[in-house]
């Protein structure tokens, strides 16, 4: 008879998995986050981007810290995601476009109301929008979640 996995372990391991790759994955989805917002024909555009490579590495050492703290702790204790983490690292590319002078995007009332401090649409929707690589990652993670709470408190 196979012994099953302890729920706790398989959260806490992939977990650290999601954590590093992304990590990983800050730095590149900053810079695409101002480059996309800047015209290739802004006179000082390779200053503008290295400021955001910059930023890219500062928000990688924040969002490292938070997801080290979130998804390293118990899993009753999580009261936060990945993806609200890396929707709080917007400040970063949302700076190097306002110190460009990067006019504001257009936005609807609910993106306005939701994320009132992303005035150039930058949150994403899920960890995937930021790198399709961390599709797969996020569900997994997901999934040992609730298996880990379910475990945790279902009634025998």
């Amino acid at each position: 008879m196979a012994v099953e996995p302890d729920p706790d372990t398989v959260l806490a391991d992939i977990g650290a998995q999601l954590a590093a790759a992304v990590t990983a994955a800050v730095p590149g989805w900053v810079e695409r986050c101002v480059d996309t917002r800047v015209s290739p024909t802004v006179p000082d555009r390779d200053a503008v981007m290295a400021a955001a490579h910059e930023a890219g590495i500062h928000a990688q050492r924040e969002v490292a810290a938070h997801l080290q703290t979130l998804l390293g702790s118990d899993v009753d204790s999580q009261r936060s995601t990945p993806l609200e983490v890396v929707r709080a690292a917007v400040a970063f590319p949302t700076q190097v476009l306002r110190d460009a002078h990067v006019a504001p995007r257009p936005r609807d009332r609910f993106a306005v109301e939701r994320f009132p401090d992303d005035p150039y649409g930058l949150t994403p929707a899920s960890l995937p929008a930021m790198d399709p690589a961390l599709g797969e990652l996020a569900i997994a993670w997901g999934a040992a979640k609730a298996i880990a709470h379910r475990r945790r408190h279902e009634v025998p």
